[in-house]
């Protein structure tokens, strides 16, 4: 067929998707679709299996949770690698029948994908020419054994992965050149098209749900020309599947360069296969900035093009003016196909309220977009489970775990098998916007951090070349004069003065208060606080903390640590407020040999103990929607007084350290608990949950630890038996914190590490 009259043909067919899209975007809501991040990658001879790592692959029920999100369309893997891997004939179809049988119970869509960020089996790769032909077998067999399955995602982000794959060489089959990342664009993009071919013939319905990472460029003047070339890659894979791709298009030349053949070109005008539903992915991360200024950025940015050097940055980190955003990045998607729109990724590996201001981002600007008359339809919670190693692009597997709609880091039993996803706040976000299109929480006052000032790492640049005319639209609601508050209560603690810190860099607007201001064993004065500032949380890190000094002050301690928390907690409850405080290991008698963990029975050695297992109680009682943290041992970076830091002083010094050596405890950095806190406050956990980083070291051992860090010798460290320590109160022996309902801090080795950068 003559290229004119397939052009003509293709416009007629467009023109009529777009009108219908305009009446369908009338007729329906925005929907809230939803993902489990699936990614099989292959680097060297290893797979890199993101459904092993998170579980799903032998957690049936999960899918019973999602369905309690209220979702009714999920991107599910029917992965060629897992299914198929030495050809459909000899399929193992196990898995997928029970779970797109599941879902077919559950009445959820499934937006089956055939591979993601895959190369396919050994036999073959991304530069094979018969990836195309394998993957289209494949896509027949799954279209022949479910016929009811009405879309589908061949291959996820082709441009992305080819990117990765034959550009960068992160993935199999590590290419570093133009012509393998090409290679791998086409293939992939040809196999698209055939699986479609080959799954209509199955079911003529079938829909095309494309996938791809729109990521935006910017740069100085200088290299505008590069940002400009990369800024037009990034429709590629969408450009090749429309038929787009002829000798007028700006890639033409680029390709032919890289030398493919014209015949291998118009083939794609040939068998256009324009997709159902453009899915466009975009991370905050993902809009790069290129610099030529070398020496304002650090050395493993620098690359460059053979025609300037020139470092390659997040552009968030950089451009004045902040990143195209999703408003932005939908409508240029829009303007340029017209065809009906899904965010097919909405995921943010950050702290809590991050992960709720980003997913509102897109749905707020979505909602926007369809009021001009854009046809958006969905945008896809991502990443339901959460994912692993996507910090070092799944090249190695460390365990660097991000929580997601559920977070995996719930109890697990002896197996090591995860009990039970625990949904977070963004489940419930997700059950809202799904029902209602609405929801509501007050960290949602206050924009993510892309918008406040504190992203910039480098030398802020304004103008930046690459920007459109719309690029400075994020359309998101400013922040409110009075924006909601928590009250955190011990401003002169080591605790309140932490959690005001991270709170400040969070973005979490807050009141820190001193005894003052609020003395929480007095009534009168919390009610004339609480009616002041009408917090929608409070957090309270104040208390009586001299241990031994408790043993003869034991009213003082009660009243700081029990009647003043029982109090709080009576003011919270009947305003409705989320209250967050602190006990202590020191609730247990040291008897067990394994880590106690929430339901073990508390029995206190001291006063101080009592006062913590006495708070517990009380709060519980009169506000049982209360968070109660047990923790232990703190260590951190910005007071003087912590043990680590007395520890390294005195070795400075030149004076030996003496500690105990046979009292085993689990030492808590103060960031991650606070970072923990804070997170599981805004989940609306409650009930008593165990924080401490897993370990179980002696006190001595400890100061050994750091002191060897620190370059100290460790034999100036005296470990003694803690009776010898001539201390008033006494002390369980072990002391150890473990948990039943989720282990949420890192290593304590990781935080040492961090504690020494912190520390400076």
């Amino acid at each position: 067929m003559a290229r004119a009259a397939l052009n003509k043909e293709f416009s007629v067919e467009n023109s009529q998707l777009i009108q219908n899209s305009k009446l369908k975007a009338q007729c329906s809501k925005l929907e809230m679709w939803a993902g489990v991040e699936c990614t099989v990658n292959r680097v060297g001879d290893e797979y890199f299996n993101q459904l092993e790592r998170n579980g799903h692959k032998r957690r049936l029920d999960d899918l019973d949770l999602f369905a309690e999100l209220g979702v009714r369309s999920l991107r599910y893997p029917v992965l060629w690698e897992l299914i198929a891997p030495s050809g459909w004939e000899n399929a193992d179809w196990s898995w997928a029948d029970e779970r797109l049988g599941r879902l077919q119970a559950l009445d959820i869509s499934p937006i089956v994908g055939l591979v993601h960020h895959g190369s396919g089996p050994r036999h073959t790769s991304l530069v094979d020419r018969t990836f195309a032909s394998g993957l289209a077998e494949f896509a027949r067999a799954v279209a022949e054994r479910y016929p009811w399955v009405e879309r589908y995602t061949p291959v996820n982000e082709p441009l992305t992965t080819a990117r990765f794959s034959g550009l960068y060489g992160h993935w199999y089959p590590h290419g570093r050149d133009n012509l393998t990342f090409v290679r791998a664009l086409l293939t992939q993009c040809r196999a698209i098209i055939l699986s479609m071919q080959a799954i209509r013939r199955v079911n003529p319905a079938a829909q095309l749900i494309q996938t791809e990472d729109l990521c935006k460029v910017f740069s100085t003047p200088l290299m505008a020309y590069q940002a400009e070339f990369e800024n037009e890659r990034r429709w590629l894979s969408f450009d090749l599947l429309c038929g787009r791709v002829n000798r007028d298009h700006p890639m033409w030349e680029y390709l032919r360069w890289t030398g493919i053949p014209e015949v291998e070109l118009e083939w794609f005008l040939e068998n256009a296969c324009p997709p159902d539903t453009i899915g466009m992915n975009h991370y905050l991360t993902s809009d790069r900035f290129l610099d030529e200024r070398l020496e304002l950025y650090p050395h493993w940015t620098h690359g460059g093009n053979g025609r300037h050097q020139y470092a390659d940055v997040e552009a968030v980190r950089v451009c004045a003016e902040g990143i195209a955003g999703p408003y932005t990045l939908i409508k240029e998607t829009w303007e340029r196909y017209k065809l009906p729109i899904a965010v097919t990724e909405v995921h943010h590996g950050c702290t809590r309220e991050e992960q709720l201001r980003w997913v509102k981002e897109v749905w707020d600007a979505a909602v926007c977009l369809r009021s001009e008359g854009v046809d958006v339809r969905a945008i896809t919670a991502w990443s339901l489970l959460g994912s692993y190693d996507w910090d070092s692009l799944v090249t190695r597997s460390v365990g660097r775990y991000e929580s997601g709609v559920f977070d995996l880091r719930s109890h697990c039993g002896d197996s090591g098998e995860v009990s039970k996803p625990r949904p977070t706040a963004l489940a419930v976000m997700l059950r809202e916007l799904a029902r209602s299109g609405t929801y509501d929480h007050p960290v949602l006052d206050l924009p993510g951090w892309w918008h406040r000032p504190h992203r910039l790492l480098y030398p802020p640049v304004f103008r930046c070349c690459g920007d459109g005319e719309n690029s400075q639209k994020s359309k998101f609601s400013p922040a409110p004069p009075h924006p909601r508050s928590v009250v955190i209560v011990g401003a002169r603690g080591t605790l309140g003065q932490a959690f005001a810190r991270i709170c400040e860099i969070r973005g979490i607007p807050y009141h820190l208060l001193c005894r003052q201001q609020m003395d929480i064993a007095d009534p009168v004065a919390v009610d004339r606080a609480m009616t002041e500032l009408q917090p929608w949380a409070v957090i309270n890190a104040a208390g009586y903390v001299r241990v031994d000094d408790a043993e003869r002050e034991e009213n003082a301690c009660l009243r700081e640590n029990a009647e003043g928390p029982a109090i709080l907690a009576d003011a919270c409850a009947k305003r409705g407020v989320a209250l967050l405080t602190f006990s202590s290991d020191l609730v247990f008698d040291g008897t067990r040999t394994a880590p106690y963990v929430e339901s073990n029975a508390v029995a206190p050695l001291n006063v101080y103990g009592r006062s913590k297992a006495e708070a517990e109680v009380r709060v519980l009682k009169v506000h049982p929607s209360s968070l109660v943290v047990r923790t232990s041992a703190f260590f951190g970076p910005w007071d003087e007084y912590n043990f680590l830091t007395v520890a390294l002083r005195t070795l400075a010094s030149g004076q030996p350290f003496v500690a105990a050596a046979d009292a085993i405890v689990s030492p808590t950095y103060v960031p991650d608990l606070v970072n923990a806190s804070l997170d599981l406050l805004i989940d609306g956990e409650f009930g008593l949950w165990h924080l401490a980083n897993p370990s179980e070291i002696s006190w001595a051992d400890l100061a050994r630890l750091a002191a060897k860090q620190a370059g100290f010798d460790v034999a100036q460290i005296e470990a003694r038996p803690i009776q010898a320590l001539s201390l008033v109160a006494p002390r369980p022996t072990y002391s150890v914190l473990g948990s039943e309902r989720g282990v949420l801090l890192p290593s304590l080795e990781n935080a040492i590490d961090r504690y020494f950068q912190e520390k400076g």
